[in-house]
């Protein structure tokens, strides 16, 4: 499956189809072409649970065009939110639409590089070897509280840092 466009959600479970609805229809995406946006998490491999969010990761050159961009774009929304992770050298915006929660997050990474773009790849990659019930464990475990990563950790049974882990599955 492609993740380069979102095009594969319109034929997609009734979540996938909203969300494509919510992304198009607000032209989220489409706002944020100069950063290569690229949606990524749980909703594009159907491991998704009520509280996911719609996860888009984004390329920026210029920190300061990316957060002017992300105010002047998505700032009107009421629950907008705008923060730096000087951890990921990230900068981080979240809000609400139509019942979804957004959130957009901008390195100065390319976006088909960035971790949590590799760790759908592999994510994806292991629900098409090992199948419905473990895409289910997953489900389950992150209904636990889990998040995707370390949910997928447990399943696997990999041990350390469960976000490095999954990357050392990586092909």
């Amino acid at each position: 499956m492609k993740f380069d466009t979102i095009d594969y959600l319109k034929t997609g479970n009734a979540r996938q189809q909203r969300a494509y609805d919510v992304l198009t229809n607000h032209r989220i995406l489409a706002q944020l072409e100069l950063f290569s946006p690229v949606l990524v998490g749980t909703i594009p491999i159907n491991i998704d649970i009520e509280s996911s969010d719609l996860d888009v990761i984004c390329q920026w050159f210029n920190k300061s065009e990316f957060i002017a961009t992300l105010h002047a774009t998505f700032g009107h929304h009421p629950t907008f939110t705008l923060w730096e992770n000087p951890t990921h050298q990230a900068v981080v915006a979240q809000f609400e639409v139509d019942g979804f929660a957004i959130e957009i997050f901008g390195q100065n990474i390319p976006t088909f590089q960035q971790n949590a773009y590799r760790h759908m790849l592999v994510e994806d990659k292991l629900l098409a070897k090992y199948g419905e019930e473990f895409r289910q464990q997953i489900v389950s475990l992150k209904r636990q509280g889990y998040k995707t990563e370390p949910a997928f950790a447990v399943a696997l049974g990999l041990e350390g840092d469960p976000y490095l882990a999954l990357l050392a599955v990586e092909v």
